[in-house]
């Protein structure tokens, strides 16, 4: 990830509506769920959710797959591995091997 992917994906997840969408589709990876789900889970208008999840989808943070008359919503997991590896690229004074246990459970958790 660089810079601008980095900056995007902040800018996304800075609103409380879009960082509960994110979270909540974490919460449900890899299956994800289907706007209808989301909207009666945060109790989003769907005017107002889609608007959310078009910006992140933007950023690259959520992918869509059509399912006949639905549309499923997943968090991208690898984007958002990607944000935190940038945000720990350079931490602990040149010793990455500090930080590097952070980076792994991220990655088994998901």
């Amino acid at each position: 990830m660089d810079t601008k992917q980095t900056l995007d994906a902040l800018s996304a997840l800075a609103h409380d509506g879009r960082l509960a969408i994110f979270r909540l589709l974490v919460r449900h990876a890899p299956e994800g769920l289907n706007a209808g789900d989301i909207a009666t889970a945060l109790n989003f208008r769907a005017n107002t959710l889609s608007a959310n999840l078009t910006v992140l989808a933007n950023a690259g943070l959520v992918d869509s797959e059509r399912e006949g008359r639905h549309i499923r919503y997943r968090a991208d997991l690898e984007a958002m591995r990607g944000l935190m590896a940038f945000l720990l690229e350079d931490c602990c004074g040149g010793s990455p091997e500090v930080c590097r246990p952070i980076l792994e459970e991220i990655t088994c958790r998901c």
